[in-house]
C-alpha cells in the first residue's frame, strides 16, 4: 500500500467530516503538525472535537482552527497561550475537557495500546474526580480514567521512509509517537523521507504499522516564548 502522499490537503482526502475527533501532536508550537493543521482549516470542516496538549497560540497552530470557530470541543492540558481561546470558552462558544498533563498522556497511551480504562490517585479529592468511578487499592483511593482514541491522528515527525516508519527529534517528540497509535487513521508530515532500509531500526521510534500516510512538508517552527537577556559588558 503507498502511503506517500504529495501534500497535507491531499493525506486527508475521504478522510474529514464535521464533528469529527482528531488528535494533534505537539508541546506548546514544538512539534506540531503544521501543514495539516492549515489543510484542516482550508477544508472548512467544523464542530471538530481536538485532543491536544494545548491549542496553539493566537493566528498559528491550532489558534487557526479556534479563530475560524471550526473547533467545538477542546480535551487538554494547558490553554493559558491562546486569549481567543479563553473568549470562547468563558463566553460559550467552546467545550473544555481540563486533564492533567499525564493523564491526558496516559488516556492517549492507553487508546492506542486497546485500554478502556486505567485508575490513578491523580485528581482524587479535586474537581477533577467529580463523577469518576472511585476505588481503593492497598488503602489508597484512586479514580478511573479511560482511554482516548480518535477518528485522524495529525503527528509531526522528522524523518521516516515510504512504509510509514517514523523516527523524532529531540522535544519534537513529546506526545506524538502516542498520538500515532490511538487514531483509526495517522498522518505523519515529516521533513524529510528516506529511502527504504535506511533507517536503523533501534532507532525508530514509531512503527509504520501505525502510520497510513506520510506527507513530506515545510515547517515555520515558531517559538512560542521567545525569551533574551541583555549581554553582560566585556
Amino acid at each position: 500500500m503507498k502511503k506517500v502522499y504529495p501534500d497535507a490537503k491531499t493525506a486527508l482526502d475521504g478522510l474529514v467530516f464535521d464533528g469529527m475527533t482528531i488528535m494533534a501532536g505537539g508541546f506548546g508550537l514544538c512539534g506540531i503538525p503544521e501543514n495539516s493543521i492549515a489543510a484542516l482549516h482550508a477544508a472548512g470542516v467544523k464542530d471538530l472535537t481536538v485532543i491536544s496538549n494545548n491549542c496553539g497560540v493566537d493566528g498559528f497552530g491550532l489558534g487557526i482552527l479556534l479563530d475560524a470557530q471550526q473547533i467545538k470541543k477542546m480535551v487538554s492540558s494547558y490553554v493559558g497561550e491562546n486569549k481567543e481561546f479563553e473568549r470562547q470558552y468563558l463566553e460559550g462558544e467552546l467545550e473544555l475537557e481540563f486533564n492533567p498533563q499525564g493523564t491526558l498522556a496516559e488516556r492517549i497511551r492507553a487508546g492506542g495500546a486497546g485500554i478502556p480504562g486505567f485508575f490513578t490517585k491523580t485528581g482524587v479529592g479535586t474537581l477533577i474526580a467529580e463523577g469518576k468511578e472511585h476505588r481503593e487499592f492497598d488503602g489508597e483511593t484512586y479514580i478511573m480514567e479511560t482511554g482516548l482514541t480518535a477518528d485522524i491522528a495529525i503527528v509531526k515527525a522528522w524523518k521516516a521512509d515510504p512504509q510509514g516508519n517514523l523516527i523524532y527529534r529531540k522535544t519534537a517528540r513529546n506526545f506524538n509517537p502516542m498520538m500515532a497509535t490511538a487514531g483509526k487513521v495517522t498522518i505523519a508530515e515529516v521533513e524529510e523521507i528516506v529511502e527504504l532500509g535506511s533507517l536503523d531500526p533501534d532507532e525508530i521510534h514509531t512503527p509504520g504499522i501505525f502510520v497510513q500516510r506520510v506527507v513530506q512538508g515545510s515547517f515555520e517552527k515558531r517559538i512560542e516564548q521567545r525569551t533574551i537577556r541583555q549581554r553582560e559588558d566585556a
